[in-house]
């Protein structure tokens, strides 16, 4: 049948509608007049980011020989990489429209799930990927429990997960005091070995000297979190940095917040229970606010690539502000936008397509108001946010917007 003029109009509009024709269009996209933060804090000024295809074409203070798609003047604005949470907890549910949203809202273009059951995170990654809901790039993950697994059966537990297409463990617990058992240090070197061969990321929790070295000996790829039991001596962050473990910081963990949950001026866990009662476990009260701040300085120091995650399941928007905030003791901003950026990328394998706003990496950006090296308080004013090149939010004002 021929279509009639008209007719193919109406056709072509009603793809639009539907969102078909939408996607190569929104991946195209030109930012101006832009203050860029490189991935050695760098600075430049009223630069430009030509984005094609949802990869980044160039980035910098030279004038492109042409622009794509839409234009954005970014005028006050800085662009950074958008924001990688290494360690967060999530699954599948009825808030997660709402629950993903936010998360873009405060900058995060990608997450790594903490743990939990890999059916609901591969549920809710395929949900983001098809467009039922707006969020995230979703990495999920797989539990495994050491205490219930021979080597073999760990093993078996590892091929699952890659015949699910699952990269990457939940956190794996070593016994932190006195140590890991020798039973759990078996089960955890097969586990490395077979993940090795099945391209799976293992990812253990290690939250004192001991149970962090034994599992740097047994080859473990990745750690979720610094010591929070003790402090780690110099000679130990160098062993770390050497074998080329990467280690994730939460620096926060222990921290109390305030004004998240109630105006009180109460300090409260992040969970919005007493602090420090709600976290003590047989250990001295606030002993995490106080070991996790000093090890991540002692192995940034060392040279270990240590990156960022929240492991919190709370307000993303809160949650960023809480770690940035506890940063600040002992990092600057010239080392959290490497901490941010490409060090969280390299932890979750990505660090050759994100982390920096280089030519031909994935278009992962946040526009933030202000200057972010002036401040952490500027990292929490985000105000366009695209992924794949497409932007996904933008709390500009209409006249902005038309400029």
């Amino acid at each position: 049948m021929t279509m009639t003029r008209p007719a193919s109009i109406l056709v072509l509009l009603a793809a639009l509608a539907l969102g078909t024709a939408a996607p190569a269009a929104a991946q195209d996209l030109t930012i101006t007049n832009v203050r860029i933060i490189g991935p050695d804090a760098s600075v430049v000024e009223r630069g430009t980011i030509v984005v094609r295809g949802g990869k980044i074409v160039s980035a910098g203070a030279a004038r492109p020989a042409g622009t794509a798609g839409q234009t954005i003047d970014a005028s006050g604005m800085s662009a950074m990489p958008g924001f990688i949470d290494a360690h967060r907890h999530f699954n599948t549910g009825p808030n997660e429209k709402a629950q993903m949203q936010a998360q873009l809202e405060a900058g995060y273009t990608t997450l790594l799930s903490g743990g939990g059951p890999a059916e609901g995170n591969i549920t809710l990654r395929d949900r983001i990927e098809s467009g039922q809901i707006n969020g995230p790039r979703i990495l999920p993950s797989a539990g495994l429990r050491l205490a219930q697994h021979t080597p073999e059966s760990a093993r078996a537990e590892i091929r699952k997960m890659a015949a699910m297409g699952v990269k990457f463990t939940g956190e794996i617990s070593l016994t932190p005091i006195p140590g890991p058992t020798a039973q759990e240090m078996d089960v955890l070197r097969a586990v490395v070995d077979e993940g090795k061969k099945s391209g799976v990321m293992v990812q253990v929790h290690a939250v004192s000297p001991p149970a962090m070295m034994a599992a740097v000996d047994a080859g473990v790829p990745l750690l979720v979190h610094l010591p929070n039991k003790d402090f780690t001596s110099k000679e130990d962050a160098k062993k770390l940095a050497a074998s080329g473990t990467k280690i994730l910081a939460t620096i926060g963990f222990g921290a109390p917040v305030f004004g998240v949950f109630a105006n009180d001026n109460l300090s409260r866990f992040r969970d919005g229970k007493p602090w420090p009662e709600a976290i003590v476990k047989g250990g001295r009260p606030g002993e995490e606010a106080g070991f996790m701040p000093v090890n991540a300085r002692t192995v940034w120091d060392a040279g270990a690539i240590l990156g960022y995650c929240t492991d919190t399941t709370y307000d993303p928007l809160a949650g960023l502000e809480h770690e940035l905030k506890s940063f600040n003791m002992m990092f600057s901003m010239k080392d959290m936008v490497k901490i941010m950026g490409p060090n969280t990328a390299s932890y979750i394998q990505m660090g050759d397509q994100l982390g920096a706003l280089e030519a031909g990496k994935i278009a992962d950006i946040v526009l933030l108001d202000g200057d972010p090296l002036e401040g952490y308080w500027n990292w929490l004013k985000a105000r366009v946010v695209i992924k794949d090149g497409k932007v996904v939010v933008d709390k500009r004002s209409v006249d902005q917007r038309r400029k």
